[in-house]
Protein backbone atom coordinates (compact mmCIF):
# COMPACT_ATOMS: atom_id res chain seq x y z
CA UNK A 1 0.00 0.00 0.00
CA UNK A 2 1.48 3.40 -0.99
CA UNK A 3 2.54 5.67 1.87
CA UNK A 4 4.43 8.90 2.33
CA UNK A 5 7.45 6.86 3.35
CA UNK A 6 7.83 5.24 -0.07
CA UNK A 7 8.49 6.72 -3.50
CA UNK A 8 5.25 5.07 -4.66
CA UNK A 9 3.06 7.47 -2.69
CA UNK A 10 1.34 8.43 -5.96
CA UNK A 11 -0.05 5.55 -7.99
CA UNK A 12 0.61 5.13 -11.69
CA UNK A 13 -3.04 5.97 -12.37
CA UNK A 14 -2.76 9.25 -10.47
CA UNK A 15 0.40 10.18 -12.33
CA UNK A 16 -1.19 9.29 -15.66
CA UNK A 17 -4.00 11.75 -14.89
CA UNK A 18 -1.45 14.57 -14.91
CA UNK A 19 -1.56 14.32 -18.69
CA UNK A 20 -5.15 15.57 -18.49
CA UNK A 21 -4.09 18.72 -16.66
CA UNK A 22 -5.31 22.04 -17.98
CA UNK A 23 -5.02 25.22 -15.95
CA UNK A 24 -8.23 27.21 -15.66
CA UNK A 25 -8.75 30.42 -13.73
CA UNK A 26 -11.19 33.31 -13.64
CA UNK A 27 -10.21 36.66 -12.11
CA UNK A 28 -13.03 39.21 -12.15
CA UNK A 29 -11.15 41.89 -10.22
CA UNK A 30 -11.10 45.17 -12.14
CA UNK A 31 -7.92 46.09 -10.27
CA UNK A 32 -5.99 43.10 -11.59
CA UNK A 33 -7.58 43.02 -15.05
CA UNK A 34 -7.12 46.68 -15.93
CA UNK A 35 -4.33 47.97 -13.68
CA UNK A 36 -2.08 45.34 -12.15
CA UNK A 37 -1.87 43.21 -15.29
CA UNK A 38 0.27 45.92 -16.88
CA UNK A 39 2.50 46.05 -13.82
CA UNK A 40 2.93 42.25 -13.82
CA UNK A 41 3.72 42.19 -17.54
CA UNK A 42 6.36 44.84 -16.89
CA UNK A 43 7.76 43.10 -13.81
CA UNK A 44 8.23 39.71 -15.48
CA UNK A 45 10.77 41.30 -17.80
CA UNK A 46 13.20 41.70 -14.88
CA UNK A 47 13.48 37.93 -14.38
CA UNK A 48 16.10 36.02 -16.42
CA UNK A 49 14.60 33.70 -19.03
CA UNK A 50 16.43 30.78 -17.44
CA UNK A 51 14.95 31.37 -13.98
CA UNK A 52 12.44 28.61 -13.21
CA UNK A 53 8.90 29.76 -12.32
CA UNK A 54 8.90 27.68 -9.12
CA UNK A 55 12.10 29.40 -8.03
CA UNK A 56 10.32 32.74 -8.44
CA UNK A 57 7.47 31.44 -6.25
CA UNK A 58 9.88 30.22 -3.58
CA UNK A 59 11.85 33.49 -3.63
CA UNK A 60 8.63 35.42 -3.09
CA UNK A 61 7.81 33.27 -0.07
CA UNK A 62 11.21 34.08 1.43
CA UNK A 63 10.22 37.78 1.67
CA UNK A 64 7.38 36.72 3.96
CA UNK A 65 9.57 34.42 6.04
CA UNK A 66 12.13 37.19 6.58
CA UNK A 67 9.42 39.57 7.77
CA UNK A 68 7.95 36.98 10.11
CA UNK A 69 11.42 36.69 11.63
CA UNK A 70 11.45 40.51 12.06
CA UNK A 71 8.03 40.37 13.72
CA UNK A 72 9.05 37.54 16.06
CA UNK A 73 12.33 39.13 17.08
CA UNK A 74 11.60 42.85 17.08
CA UNK A 75 7.92 43.41 17.85
CA UNK A 76 6.80 43.70 21.46
CA UNK A 77 4.51 40.66 21.74
CA UNK A 78 2.92 41.50 18.34
CA UNK A 79 1.69 44.88 19.62
CA UNK A 80 4.44 47.38 18.93
CA UNK A 81 7.85 47.48 17.31
CA UNK A 82 10.29 49.73 15.46
CA UNK A 83 8.42 51.64 12.75
CA UNK A 84 10.66 50.43 9.94
CA UNK A 85 9.53 46.80 10.26
CA UNK A 86 6.01 47.80 9.17
CA UNK A 87 7.42 49.33 6.01
CA UNK A 88 9.33 46.08 5.53
CA UNK A 89 6.05 44.19 5.97
CA UNK A 90 4.43 46.27 3.22
CA UNK A 91 7.36 45.86 0.81
CA UNK A 92 7.68 42.13 1.54
CA UNK A 93 3.94 41.50 1.17
CA UNK A 94 3.84 43.41 -2.12
CA UNK A 95 6.88 41.58 -3.48
CA UNK A 96 5.37 38.23 -2.49
CA UNK A 97 2.18 39.12 -4.36
CA UNK A 98 4.21 40.30 -7.38
CA UNK A 99 6.30 37.14 -7.53
CA UNK A 100 3.17 35.04 -7.02
CA UNK A 101 1.54 36.61 -10.07
CA UNK A 102 4.67 36.73 -12.22
CA UNK A 103 5.59 33.04 -11.86
CA UNK A 104 2.74 31.95 -14.15
CA UNK A 105 3.72 34.50 -16.78
CA UNK A 106 7.32 33.26 -16.55
CA UNK A 107 6.10 29.70 -17.08
CA UNK A 108 4.17 30.68 -20.19
CA UNK A 109 6.95 32.73 -21.75
CA UNK A 110 9.52 29.97 -21.12
CA UNK A 111 7.17 27.15 -22.16
CA UNK A 112 7.51 25.39 -18.79
CA UNK A 113 3.90 25.35 -17.58
CA UNK A 114 3.06 22.11 -15.77
CA UNK A 115 0.81 20.65 -13.04
CA UNK A 116 3.78 20.90 -10.68
CA UNK A 117 3.73 24.67 -11.08
CA UNK A 118 0.14 24.88 -9.86
CA UNK A 119 0.82 22.52 -6.95
CA UNK A 120 3.98 24.40 -5.96
CA UNK A 121 2.30 27.79 -6.24
CA UNK A 122 -0.77 26.71 -4.29
CA UNK A 123 1.36 24.97 -1.66
CA UNK A 124 3.38 28.13 -1.04
CA UNK A 125 0.17 30.17 -0.84
CA UNK A 126 -1.21 27.74 1.76
CA UNK A 127 1.92 28.01 3.90
CA UNK A 128 1.86 31.77 3.48
CA UNK A 129 -1.57 31.99 5.14
CA UNK A 130 -0.06 31.71 8.61
CA UNK A 131 2.79 34.09 7.73
CA UNK A 132 0.34 36.70 6.40
CA UNK A 133 -1.81 36.53 9.54
CA UNK A 134 1.22 36.95 11.80
CA UNK A 135 2.27 40.08 9.89
CA UNK A 136 -1.28 41.45 9.76
CA UNK A 137 -1.94 40.99 13.47
CA UNK A 138 1.46 42.47 14.33
CA UNK A 139 0.92 45.41 11.99
CA UNK A 140 -2.49 46.10 13.54
CA UNK A 141 -1.12 45.83 17.06
CA UNK A 142 -3.58 43.09 18.00
CA UNK A 143 -1.06 41.25 20.14
CA UNK A 144 -1.39 37.62 21.17
CA UNK A 145 -5.12 37.81 21.90
CA UNK A 146 -8.42 36.17 21.02
CA UNK A 147 -8.80 38.63 18.13
CA UNK A 148 -5.57 37.29 16.63
CA UNK A 149 -6.88 33.74 16.97
CA UNK A 150 -10.10 34.81 15.22
CA UNK A 151 -8.27 36.43 12.30
CA UNK A 152 -6.12 33.32 11.88
CA UNK A 153 -9.21 31.09 11.69
CA UNK A 154 -10.91 33.42 9.22
CA UNK A 155 -7.90 33.36 6.89
CA UNK A 156 -7.64 29.57 6.94
CA UNK A 157 -11.37 29.04 6.36
CA UNK A 158 -11.42 31.46 3.43
CA UNK A 159 -8.43 29.85 1.73
CA UNK A 160 -9.74 26.33 2.30
CA UNK A 161 -13.14 27.12 0.78
CA UNK A 162 -11.48 28.50 -2.35
CA UNK A 163 -9.33 25.37 -2.56
CA UNK A 164 -12.19 22.87 -2.36
CA UNK A 165 -14.16 25.04 -4.79
CA UNK A 166 -11.36 24.58 -7.32
CA UNK A 167 -11.35 20.83 -6.60
CA UNK A 168 -15.05 20.56 -7.51
CA UNK A 169 -15.28 23.09 -10.33
CA UNK A 170 -11.81 22.69 -11.85
CA UNK A 171 -11.50 26.48 -11.94
CA UNK A 172 -9.62 28.85 -9.65
CA UNK A 173 -12.20 31.59 -9.16
CA UNK A 174 -11.40 35.08 -7.89
CA UNK A 175 -14.28 37.50 -7.47
CA UNK A 176 -14.63 41.20 -8.23
CA UNK A 177 -13.08 41.93 -4.82
CA UNK A 178 -10.72 39.22 -3.61
CA UNK A 179 -8.00 38.67 -1.03
CA UNK A 180 -5.05 38.08 -3.43
CA UNK A 181 -5.63 41.47 -5.08
CA UNK A 182 -7.64 44.03 -3.12
CA UNK A 183 -6.83 42.27 0.16
CA UNK A 184 -3.09 42.56 -0.47
CA UNK A 185 -3.38 46.24 -1.43
CA UNK A 186 -5.44 47.07 1.68
CA UNK A 187 -3.02 45.17 3.92
CA UNK A 188 -0.03 47.02 2.47
CA UNK A 189 -1.81 50.35 3.05
CA UNK A 190 -2.48 49.40 6.69
CA UNK A 191 1.19 48.51 7.11
CA UNK A 192 2.21 51.89 5.71
CA UNK A 193 -0.09 53.65 8.21
CA UNK A 194 1.58 51.65 10.99
CA UNK A 195 4.96 52.79 9.67
CA UNK A 196 3.89 56.45 9.67
CA UNK A 197 1.75 56.65 12.81
CA UNK A 198 2.58 53.51 14.79
CA UNK A 199 0.21 50.67 15.68
CA UNK A 200 -1.39 52.82 18.37
CA UNK A 201 -3.75 54.36 15.79
CA UNK A 202 -5.48 51.00 15.38
CA UNK A 203 -6.19 50.82 19.12
CA UNK A 204 -8.29 54.00 19.00
CA UNK A 205 -12.09 53.59 19.02
CA UNK A 206 -13.99 53.55 15.73
CA UNK A 207 -15.69 56.83 16.70
CA UNK A 208 -12.40 58.68 16.18
CA UNK A 209 -12.38 57.56 12.55
CA UNK A 210 -16.09 57.40 11.67
CA UNK A 211 -18.02 60.56 12.53
CA UNK A 212 -21.58 59.33 12.11
CA UNK A 213 -24.67 60.10 14.15
CA UNK A 214 -26.59 57.10 15.38
CA UNK A 215 -23.54 54.81 15.32
CA UNK A 216 -24.23 52.01 17.84
CA UNK A 217 -22.22 52.41 21.02
CA UNK A 218 -20.81 48.88 20.74
CA UNK A 219 -19.39 49.79 17.33
CA UNK A 220 -18.30 53.33 18.23
CA UNK A 221 -16.28 52.10 21.21
CA UNK A 222 -14.74 49.15 19.36
CA UNK A 223 -10.99 49.52 18.67
CA UNK A 224 -10.27 50.00 14.97
CA UNK A 225 -8.13 46.87 14.75
CA UNK A 226 -10.91 44.70 16.17
CA UNK A 227 -13.42 46.36 13.84
CA UNK A 228 -11.19 45.33 10.93
CA UNK A 229 -11.19 41.73 12.17
CA UNK A 230 -14.99 41.72 12.47
CA UNK A 231 -15.33 43.24 8.98
CA UNK A 232 -13.17 40.50 7.48
CA UNK A 233 -15.15 37.86 9.38
CA UNK A 234 -18.49 39.21 8.14
CA UNK A 235 -17.13 39.30 4.59
CA UNK A 236 -16.22 35.61 4.93
CA UNK A 237 -19.67 34.70 6.26
CA UNK A 238 -21.91 36.74 3.98
CA UNK A 239 -19.89 37.00 0.76
CA UNK A 240 -17.08 34.49 0.32
CA UNK A 241 -18.75 31.41 1.84
CA UNK A 242 -22.07 31.71 -0.06
CA UNK A 243 -20.20 32.30 -3.33
CA UNK A 244 -18.02 29.19 -2.85
CA UNK A 245 -20.94 27.04 -1.70
CA UNK A 246 -23.12 28.03 -4.66
CA UNK A 247 -20.33 27.22 -7.13
CA UNK A 248 -19.84 23.81 -5.50
CA UNK A 249 -23.60 23.23 -5.43
CA UNK A 250 -23.76 23.73 -9.21
CA UNK A 251 -20.74 21.46 -9.71
CA UNK A 252 -22.29 18.71 -7.56
CA UNK A 253 -25.54 18.92 -9.52
CA UNK A 254 -23.70 18.57 -12.81
CA UNK A 255 -21.85 15.49 -11.51
CA UNK A 256 -24.92 14.03 -9.78
CA UNK A 257 -23.25 14.20 -6.36
CA UNK A 258 -25.25 14.67 -3.14
CA UNK A 259 -24.38 18.23 -2.17
CA UNK A 260 -24.97 18.12 1.59
CA UNK A 261 -23.14 14.82 2.11
CA UNK A 262 -20.27 15.98 -0.10
CA UNK A 263 -19.89 19.26 1.80
CA UNK A 264 -19.94 17.50 5.17
CA UNK A 265 -17.23 15.11 3.98
CA UNK A 266 -15.04 17.71 2.26
CA UNK A 267 -15.21 20.24 5.09
CA UNK A 268 -14.39 17.68 7.76
CA UNK A 269 -10.62 18.45 7.72
CA UNK A 270 -11.08 22.20 8.19
CA UNK A 271 -13.77 21.68 10.84
CA UNK A 272 -11.45 19.45 12.88
CA UNK A 273 -8.55 21.82 12.26
CA UNK A 274 -10.43 25.00 13.24
CA UNK A 275 -12.04 23.56 16.37
CA UNK A 276 -8.75 22.05 17.57
CA UNK A 277 -6.87 25.26 16.79
CA UNK A 278 -9.34 27.47 18.65
CA UNK A 279 -9.83 25.22 21.68
CA UNK A 280 -6.10 24.76 22.23
CA UNK A 281 -5.15 28.41 21.72
CA UNK A 282 -7.92 29.88 23.88
CA UNK A 283 -7.88 27.34 26.71
CA UNK A 284 -7.23 29.03 30.08
CA UNK A 285 -4.96 26.08 30.86
CA UNK A 286 -2.76 26.66 27.80
CA UNK A 287 0.39 28.78 27.61
CA UNK A 288 -0.04 29.77 23.96
CA UNK A 289 -1.52 33.21 24.64
CA UNK A 290 -0.67 33.69 28.30
CA UNK A 291 3.03 32.89 27.82
CA UNK A 292 3.21 34.43 24.34
CA UNK A 293 3.89 31.34 22.22
CA UNK A 294 1.49 32.21 19.39
CA UNK A 295 4.30 32.58 16.84
CA UNK A 296 5.47 29.01 17.39
CA UNK A 297 1.90 27.73 17.53
CA UNK A 298 0.71 29.48 14.38
CA UNK A 299 3.74 28.52 12.30
CA UNK A 300 3.36 24.89 13.41
CA UNK A 301 -0.36 24.76 12.71
CA UNK A 302 0.29 26.70 9.50
CA UNK A 303 2.40 23.78 8.30
CA UNK A 304 -0.50 21.46 9.12
CA UNK A 305 -2.85 23.67 7.12
CA UNK A 306 -0.37 23.77 4.26
CA UNK A 307 -0.43 19.97 4.16
CA UNK A 308 -4.25 19.86 4.23
CA UNK A 309 -4.72 22.40 1.43
CA UNK A 310 -1.91 20.98 -0.71
CA UNK A 311 -3.40 17.49 -0.49
CA UNK A 312 -6.68 18.88 -1.85
CA UNK A 313 -5.00 20.53 -4.83
CA UNK A 314 -2.96 17.36 -5.39
CA UNK A 315 -6.20 15.39 -5.54
CA UNK A 316 -7.54 17.93 -8.03
CA UNK A 317 -4.50 17.59 -10.29
CA UNK A 318 -4.43 13.78 -10.15
CA UNK A 319 -8.24 13.31 -10.38
CA UNK A 320 -8.20 11.49 -7.03
CA UNK A 321 -10.76 11.08 -4.28
CA UNK A 322 -11.00 13.89 -1.77
CA UNK A 323 -8.44 13.63 1.07
CA UNK A 324 -10.31 13.79 4.37
CA UNK A 325 -7.49 13.29 6.86
CA UNK A 326 -3.83 13.95 7.48
CA UNK A 327 -1.76 12.49 10.30
CA UNK A 328 -0.55 16.00 11.15
CA UNK A 329 -3.96 16.72 12.66
CA UNK A 330 -3.38 14.18 15.43
CA UNK A 331 -1.06 16.36 17.59
CA UNK A 332 -3.50 19.28 17.22
CA UNK A 333 -6.37 17.16 18.45
CA UNK A 334 -4.27 15.79 21.31
CA UNK A 335 -3.15 19.29 22.33
CA UNK A 336 -6.72 20.61 22.27
CA UNK A 337 -7.93 17.71 24.42
CA UNK A 338 -5.11 17.84 26.98
CA UNK A 339 -5.40 21.59 27.53
CA UNK A 340 -9.18 21.46 27.90
CA UNK A 341 -9.61 18.38 30.09
CA UNK A 342 -9.09 20.49 33.25
CA UNK A 343 -12.36 22.26 32.40
CA UNK A 344 -14.06 19.03 33.51
CA UNK A 345 -14.81 19.22 37.26
CA UNK A 346 -12.37 17.13 39.27
CA UNK A 347 -9.77 16.79 36.48
CA UNK A 348 -6.39 18.31 37.31
CA UNK A 349 -4.22 19.98 34.61
CA UNK A 350 -2.26 17.34 32.72
CA UNK A 351 0.28 19.58 31.01
CA UNK A 352 2.53 21.93 32.94
CA UNK A 353 3.68 25.14 31.20
CA UNK A 354 7.07 23.54 30.60
CA UNK A 355 5.69 20.24 29.26
CA UNK A 356 3.28 22.06 26.94
CA UNK A 357 6.19 24.14 25.65
CA UNK A 358 8.14 20.94 24.94
CA UNK A 359 5.05 19.43 23.31
CA UNK A 360 4.73 22.48 21.04
CA UNK A 361 8.35 22.23 19.91
CA UNK A 362 7.98 18.50 19.34
CA UNK A 363 4.84 19.13 17.32
CA UNK A 364 6.71 21.72 15.24
CA UNK A 365 9.57 19.32 14.51
CA UNK A 366 7.22 16.49 13.61
CA UNK A 367 5.04 18.69 11.38
CA UNK A 368 8.02 20.22 9.57
CA UNK A 369 9.77 16.90 8.90
CA UNK A 370 6.57 15.12 7.85
CA UNK A 371 5.57 17.98 5.54
CA UNK A 372 9.00 18.23 3.92
CA UNK A 373 9.15 14.45 3.43
CA UNK A 374 5.72 14.44 1.81
CA UNK A 375 6.52 17.47 -0.38
CA UNK A 376 9.84 16.03 -1.58
CA UNK A 377 8.28 12.67 -2.48
CA UNK A 378 5.40 14.29 -4.39
CA UNK A 379 7.66 16.75 -6.22
CA UNK A 380 10.08 13.98 -7.20
CA UNK A 381 7.18 11.89 -8.49
CA UNK A 382 5.91 14.78 -10.61
CA UNK A 383 9.36 15.60 -11.96
CA UNK A 384 10.17 11.99 -12.79
CA UNK A 385 6.89 11.31 -14.56
CA UNK A 386 6.73 14.61 -16.47
CA UNK A 387 10.50 14.70 -17.12
CA UNK A 388 10.87 18.19 -15.70
CA UNK A 389 12.87 19.93 -12.95
CA UNK A 390 11.37 21.75 -9.98
CA UNK A 391 13.66 24.73 -9.44
CA UNK A 392 15.61 24.82 -12.71
CA UNK A 393 14.67 24.91 -16.37
CA UNK A 394 15.82 21.76 -18.20
CA UNK A 395 18.38 22.08 -20.97
CA UNK A 396 15.85 21.25 -23.69
CA UNK A 397 13.80 24.31 -22.70
CA UNK A 398 16.89 26.48 -22.36
CA UNK A 399 17.87 25.67 -25.94
CA UNK A 400 14.41 26.63 -27.19
CA UNK A 401 14.55 29.87 -25.22
CA UNK A 402 17.91 30.78 -26.73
Amino acid sequence: MPSIFSPDFLTSEQLANLKLYKYAAVDLSFTSRYLLVHYWNWAVGFFPMRMAPNLITLTGLMFMIINVAFAAGLSNEMEDGPRWIYLSFAVGFWLYSTFDNVDGKQARRTGTSSPLGELFDHGCDALNCSFAVLLQTTGLGLGQTHSTVMLYGIAMLGFYLSTIEEYHTGILYLGYINAPTEGVILTCVLFIFSFIYGTGIYKLPVSTLVKMEGLPTCVANLPINQAIVWSIGLTLIFMHTPSCMYAMYKACRQKNKPFVRTMLNDNLPIIIYTISFYLWATSPYSIILSHHHFFLYSITTGIVFGRIASKVILAHLTKSTFPTFTVLLVPMIVGAILTNLPRVPGVAPILTPQSEHYFLWGFFGFALLAYLRWAVVVIKSFCSYLNINCLTIPKKYSEKIQ
